[in-house]
């Protein structure tokens, strides 16, 4: 049983531990030793440790005093319906004698973790069954253990967590990326609405091949208002939004990076929101939704609203982090971070033409809080859209099914 057991335990973390990662996992309930091995951790593992300890909250408080504001706490806990079943085990001798005098509820945990001065980010139950039967544990712990209903009666929670610390008195410079593609009625608006935050704020726009003289406009306006607005503009090297992002990305030279889009639905006016979200330290990617307040006329179709509400579904369920809008092309995260995320894309692949689930995947995998913020989406005044309602719609079904066998289904 142990060693199946911490095998599947393993693979779990491993989808969270990025390579050349500095890791401690604390296998012992004496919590003073924890400045023994060692400090700025990119990863806490607390296995189990939660039973065994006197007092969780202290236990908690001492991996606060070694953690960075970057370092992710993965906490493993059995769900106190297996009390019984593994004191069975523990009398036929199925696994070593554990000194499990704590069971506490995920209600416990949140708790304990206010308390301690962190945070959840997100949670999985995980193993219906911890011994190895051939093809039946594989099968029943991948495919089945995950789904609703039948994780109620998984035997182990996963928390990740993060540490929060007071606020930075800072005020972080930011870049505002704009891919454009036959907007050039959209262009001088953006310029002129767009707003000054933190210590310095550049526009980068990035064009995508238009037809209605989008670059020409961009290069005229860009000259009406030098001096006003820090501005980059480049011409797209290969295709779709998620491309255009990441060159503009690549260009950015501030702090907190922004991803607005060229048509305007999301007001310019609403990113100091965004700003003030991720400043202070309200989530670690901030995401737009357009799904809370009531909308402008058509400015979304009948089955785009549909599409939107299942994509929002599927991803609350894969990441364990509550979703109502995944496909708002207003996102928010620090550079730092970003460049985290980017090094690490390999693990998902090249695979997100739009560019909205390659950040979200990469800021889960990271385990980043992910916060949503509630805009009012407006209607188009130029123009048409660049989606292709089905054919993208395909695209984003296939991008979940493989999202699912690499997250949830592992």
């Amino acid at each position: 049983m142990k060693r199946y057991f911490y095998q599947l335990l393993q693979q779990y973390y491993s989808f969270y531990i990025l390579p050349d990662s500095k890791v401690i996992t604390l296998d012992v309930a004496d919590t003073s030793l924890l400045p023994i091995l060692g400090s700025n951790p990119d990863y806490i593992i607390l296995n189990g440790n939660i039973h065994s300890v006197t007092d969780v909250q202290l236990l908690l408080e001492n991996v606060h005093a070694v953690s960075l504001k970057t370092t992710r706490v993965i906490i493993s806990y059995y769900s106190s319906l297996w009390k019984p079943l593994l004191g069975l085990a523990d009398r036929l001798g199925l696994r070593k004698k554990q000194a499990e005098i704590n069971w506490v509820s995920p209600s416990d945990i949140k708790n304990f973790l206010r308390l301690s001065n962190f945070e959840l980010v997100s949670s999985s139950q995980r193993i219906l069954i911890p011994i190895y039967i051939p093809i039946l544990s594989n099968f029943i712990n991948r495919w089945l253990a995950p789904l609703p209903f039948f994780r109620w009666f998984a035997m182990v929670n996963i928390a990740i967590v993060k540490p929060v610390y007071e606020l930075d008195s800072k005020s972080p410079s930011v870049s505002v990326v704009v891919a454009a593609r036959n907007e050039a009625g959209n262009i001088e608006s953006l310029f002129a609405r767009l707003p000054k935050m933190g210590s310095e704020t550049e526009l980068i726009i990035i064009e995508g091949g238009s037809s209605d003289g989008t670059w020409d406009e961009i290069q005229k306006v860009k000259n009406k208002y030098a001096g006003q607005v820090e501005c980059i503009v480049a011409k797209q090297k290969g295709k779709g939004k998620g491309d255009a992002v990441r060159m503009g990305f690549s260009l950015a030279t501030k702090e907190i990076l922004m991803i607005l889009d060229a048509d305007l639905t999301v007001a310019p006016e609403d990113l100091p929101k965004f700003y003030h979200a991720i400043v202070q330290g309200k989530g670690d990617f901030i995401n737009g939704s357009r799904l809370v307040y009531p909308m402008e006329g058509q400015a979304m179709r009948f089955f785009n609203m549909i599409g939107n509400k299942f994509f929002a579904m599927a991803f609350s369920f894969l990441l364990g982090q509550g979703f109502k809008d995944t496909l708002c092309g207003t996102k928010v995260l620090t550079r730092e971070r970003y460049e985290k995320l980017a090094a690490n894309r390999k693990f998902f692949g090249d695979f997100d033409p739009f560019g909205d689930f390659d950040l979200i995947f990469g800021a889960s995998r990271l385990g980043l809080k992910i916060i949503e913020l509630p805009i009012r989406y407006k209607d188009r005044t130029y123009g048409e859209t660049n989606i292709s309602r089905w054919k993208h719609g395909l695209i984003l079904l296939r991008m979940v099914i493989f999202a699912a066998r690499r997250i949830k289904f592992i």
